[in-house]
């Protein structure tokens, strides 16, 4: 099913490509870097890794000091929880993300600060072969009964960008303001698994990537 929401959010955002493309000062611009992201939760001792992103953005004139930006991501990120034998499960969660941003032009084609809502479309959790039967420490859950989380999650995205009309390297920080885990809260066995609690998780990841505007 991701599959399908990426094929038709990427011929949404080349239809949007199309109908900005034609606007004075509006730029197309092809980005790719590094995350770290951790899962706040109460439920598991997590630990943050690194991952990958990437893709396409527009970005408009609004008002005044004020521009727009409308982009999809494709994102390949991890985070990793503690075994009852301490040994490191780590999970890998990979989707795309929709944005609609608003920017402010510290200085104008050269610094900008960036904020606004993102809509994230997830895969399921995958993890290694060897790691789906061991068991989550201070659980009875093997890590493999908690892959099946929540399709459609909301981030709220702030960040900065500096560098000139071409290239810009862009730092910004998502936090999901959504629980992550709500799906596992569906099936009762589970929660009993989890002594009995419910499960709740927000997603936290920190970019850096570099812009290359066309």
């Amino acid at each position: 099913m991701i599959k399908k929401f990426s094929i038709l959010l990427l011929l949404t955002t080349t239809i949007g490509f199309a109908q900005y493309g034609y606007r004075s000062g509006n730029r197309i611009g092809l980005s790719a870097g590094i995350s770290q992201t951790t899962l706040f939760t109460n439920n598991f001792d997590t630990k943050p890794e690194l991952g990958f992103s990437g893709g396409l953005s527009v970005r408009g004139n609004y008002y005044n000091n004020w521009s727009m930006i409308y982009g999809m991501q494709f994102f390949s990120n991890n985070f990793s929880l503690e075994s009852t034998l301490n040994q490191k499960i780590k999970y890998n969660i990979q989707g795309v993300q929709v944005r609609l941003l608003m920017s402010y032009n510290v200085v104008e084609d050269h610094v900008s600060l960036d904020f606004g809502p993102v809509l994230q479309i997830n895969g399921k959790l995958g993890i290694a072969a060897s790691d789906e039967n061991k068991i989550i420490k201070g659980t009875l859950l093997k890590a493999n009964q908690i892959e099946d989380i929540s399709t459609f999650s909301g981030n709220f995205y702030l960040g900065c960008s500096a560098g000139n009309k071409i290239i810009r390297a862009v730092i910004f920080y998502e936090y999901g303001f959504t629980n992550i885990l709500n799906k596992l809260n569906k099936n009762e066995d589970l929660q009993e698994y989890n002594n009995g609690d419910s499960f709740k998780g927000n997603l936290g990841t920190i970019n850096g990537q570099v812009i290359f505007n066309l």
